[in-house]
């Protein structure tokens, strides 16, 4: 449990905890390959000699110690060097993806690529050939249409992995290689009570992954320090399930607290946005969740209301618990005599509704006033049901009264939305939910008027900017400001380098080079990379997949068409030959597995000189490993925007197209793609530069920084990366950490 802790650790905060371990002296082994494996460094007999070795091991998959860091390693034992490596090195090589074998279908990729035709007129040559598949082959080609993937030579890799390494040379390396500096921690127990405060006091929901973790670091951290405040449901649901298996009293307000608890308890949604399939529960447990609904609703009664939004869920709830059985709780069982409608609790959004329907909005906005965020999550829908200038001005006033007692990711959310909602009706609208499920429709809602907007827009810039704290001296990183603000960990895929969703980030380099990495878990699988290009006004250019494995702009590593060991395709940019203004790649599932059944499944790209040559896959130039998960069969990490500069640029996308339950292809999609793109690009979201604005507008000193001389005093520092040499009292926010600079 300590490794897996300490490799979480440096997953979510790039510091490796205090290095512990025996005293013994390392074992000798066998020298490792480049990809870096420290084993051997123990013969040295000198800890400074092994952790210079370990440093050099971590350079070639992108990454280094601190000096700091390395100081300390060097003034360890031999053997806690050796093992601290091991598991550092194994840790970092998953981070980046280089835990798996990239083999590719071009052994010389990207060299030697054949022409389609040329390469799908060889198979079929093979298969002519070979005595098993004549027949079927000259029957394909009578009948007008070959099936390629009969064809024997088609989709699996021709040669071995060793094979592939043995025919590329040594990458050489540039200045702009990736390197993520790895700093020293504190020891393990007090990083792992800083990360478990740090995720469970979240202003913002986390991701799912994130979600994963804090739940292992619960477990560790239940008797320990806890949060002063714990805004997010998810994050409490996750606790209290900590707590139960503990024995400690329950963290429950609200009977829908109670209702998460239970599904994490079954391994169920706790977001509740799916339902729950309720396992049997024992009769410790059913006593715990039926003694926390009956205190919420004794201390409150008119929470009883809520149950009405998860209704069906309650009603299979109740039928594991058996509220009948314990009539000392008297008020759990009312909570499911609502949910079977034995019993009247008039909801709070029924009022409203009530209201509305009335077109009493003025009378709305009261009732609406006792739920701020009711009320800020509704103002679109007032302000454009509001037929008066008195109406209208109530709404805002309401709004500006409130909106000290809202959460500060609503205010921002609220404010985004605002800045992007059209003054005109007919415009298209592009829809993502918390999954990154996409789609498009027209945007028919009455406009809500500019007077208003402004007003709204200016009074929750004055709220935002009263609620950010001093900084003191504000140094940034100018490549963080077109960061977008991780308003929600669900707009963001785990992995290294990845930034949520709608930021931008530069690109430099020659080649841009794309990975997909997926390992089927029951079934034959088939995934396809694609990269689409599009003109400027989002029209098609060109594309690279398996049905175009050339273009002027680059080159398509090969389809695999099965992966029981896993497998890799990749595509090769020139950015300086790309014929148009963006660069879309896509992963589709033509066959197979989703994204959620694959037992691994990631996308990345890679950047480099032309001159560096190197393995189709080399660690130290990805500059992204993101997760591929999501409930469509085509998958849109981010794209590639080409600025009026002629410089490129990155923006993420996280998005997902439900496409079809097999053969999805580039060819199939491109109008989908095309308009789902313009959408997110021309959407203005809001950034690391607006709260930097902000805050420069009151009496912070704000220094870009220049990426050499750092100040001498503590500062607090924002960027895509944490320098070494910043004064120790620094306060540090990376994307990491970032959504620590959403205001509460």
């Amino acid at each position: 449990m300590g490794h897996s802790l300490e490799s979480l650790v440096i997953r979510h905060t790039h510091r490796l905890p205090f290095p512990t371990g025996p005293e013994e002296p390392a074992k000798p082994a066998k020298p490792a390959e480049p990809t870096g494996d420290a084993g051997n460094a123990g013969d040295a007999g000198n800890a400074d000699v092994v952790a210079r070795q370990f440093d050099a091991a971590l350079m070639s998959v992108g990454f280094k110690l601190s000096a700091e860091l390395l100081e300390c390693l060097s003034g360890l034992s031999v053997g806690v060097v050796v093992d601290t490596a091991v598991r550092t090195l194994r840790t970092v090589r998953e981070m980046v993806g280089d835990h798996v074998q990239h083999n590719v279908y071009f052994i010389d990729f990207p060299a030697n690529v054949p022409d389609t035709f040329a390469f799908w007129t060889q198979c079929i040559v093979e298969a002519l050939a070979d005595d098993a598949s004549r027949a079927r082959t000259a029957a394909q080609l009578r009948s007008g249409v070959v099936d390629l993937l009969t064809l024997p030579s088609y989709g699996n890799y021709r040669h071995t992995y060793a094979e592939m390494l043995a025919a590329h040379d040594e990458l050489i390396a540039a200045t702009g290689d990736r390197m993520t500096v790895l700093h020293l921690g504190d020891d393990l127990d007090d990083e792992v009570t800083a990360l478990y405060l740090a995720l469970a006091g979240s202003t913002t929901p986390l991701g799912d992954d994130d979600l994963n973790d804090l739940k292992v670091l619960a477990e560790r951290c239940v008797d320990g320090p806890q949060p002063e405040a714990i805004p997010i449901r998810e994050n409490r649901a996750v606790l209290n399930q900590a707590r139960l298996s503990a024995g400690a009293d329950l963290l429950v307000d609200t009977v829908t607290d109670v209702l998460r608890l239970a599904c994490a308890v079954s391994d169920g949604d706790v977001t509740l946005q799916e339902p729950t399939r309720f396992r049997a529960l024992s009769r410790p447990v059913r006593r715990a969740l039926l003694a926390g609904l009956d205190s919420v609703v004794a201390a409150v009664p008119a929470k009883l209301a809520d149950v009405h939004v998860h209704r069906e869920q309650f009603k299979r709830l109740g039928e594991r618990l058996h509220p009948h059985e314990y009539p000392r709780w008297p008020h759990a069982a009312e909570v499911f005599a609502v949910a079977r409608g034995e019993k009247q609790a008039r909801s709070f959004d029924s009022r409203v509704e009530e209201l509305l329907g009335m077109h009493d909005v003025t009378g709305a906005v009261e009732l609406l006033r006792s739920a701020p965020g009711k009320l800020f999550r509704s103002l679109d829908r007032l302000l454009r049901m509001a037929l008066t200038q008195e109406e209208r001005s109530a709404v805002a006033t309401a709004a500006e009264e409130v909106a000290p007692q809202v959460s500060g990711r609503v205010v921002l959310s609220v404010r985004e939305h605002l800045h992007n909602r059209p003054e005109q009706t007919g415009e298209r609208r592009v829809f993502v939910n918390r999954l990154g499920s996409a789609w498009v429709a027209s945007d028919d809602r009455p406009p809500v008027l500019p007077d208003e907007r402004k007003r709204l827009i200016s009074a929750l810039d004055t709220e935002v900017r009263r609620r950010l704290p001093d900084p003191g001296h504000l140094l940034v990183d100018p490549d963080i400001l077109d960061v977008a603000l991780p308003l929600s960990g669900k707009a963001t895929a785990s992995g290294l380098g990845v930034l949520p969703r709608g930021s931008v980030s530069p690109v430099d380099g020659d080649l841009l080079r794309f990975f997909v990495h997926w390992k089927q878990a029951r079934r034959s699988t088939d995934y396809d990379l694609s990269a689409l290009m599009l003109g400027a006004d989002y029209s098609t250019r060109s594309w690279l997949s398996y049905t175009a494995l050339t273009q002027v702009e680059g080159e398509h590593s090969g389809d695999i068409t099965d992966a029981p060991e896993g497998a890799s395709e990749f595509i090769n940019l020139r950015l300086g030959a790309v014929r148009g203004t963006f660069i879309v790649p896509q992963v589709n599932i033509f066959s197979g597995e989703g994204f959620e059944e694959v037992e691994e499944s990631f996308f990345g790209f890679m950047l480099r000189d032309a001159a560096q040559q190197g393995r189709p896959f080399e660690p130290r130039t990805v500059r992204l490993k993101s997760e591929l998960r999501g409930p469509g069969r085509v998958a849109l990490p981010l794209a590639f925007l080409r600025g009026s500069d002629g410089r490129w640029r990155a923006k993420w996308l996280h998005l997902h197209l439900k496409g079809t339950p097999s053969a999805n292809r580039v060819e199939g999609n491109q109008v989908s793609v095309a308009t789902l793109l313009r959408g997110i690009v021309e959407r203005e979201y809001l950034t690391v530069r607006y709260l930097v604005d902000l805050m420069a507008g009151g009496a912070t000193t704000v220094t870009l920084w220049d990426g050499e001389n750092l100040p001498d005093r503590p500062v607090t520092y924002i960027g895509l990366e944490r320098p070494e040499g910043l004064h120790p009292d620094s306060r540090i926010l990376t994307p990491e950490n970032l959504r620590d600079l959403i205001p509460a």
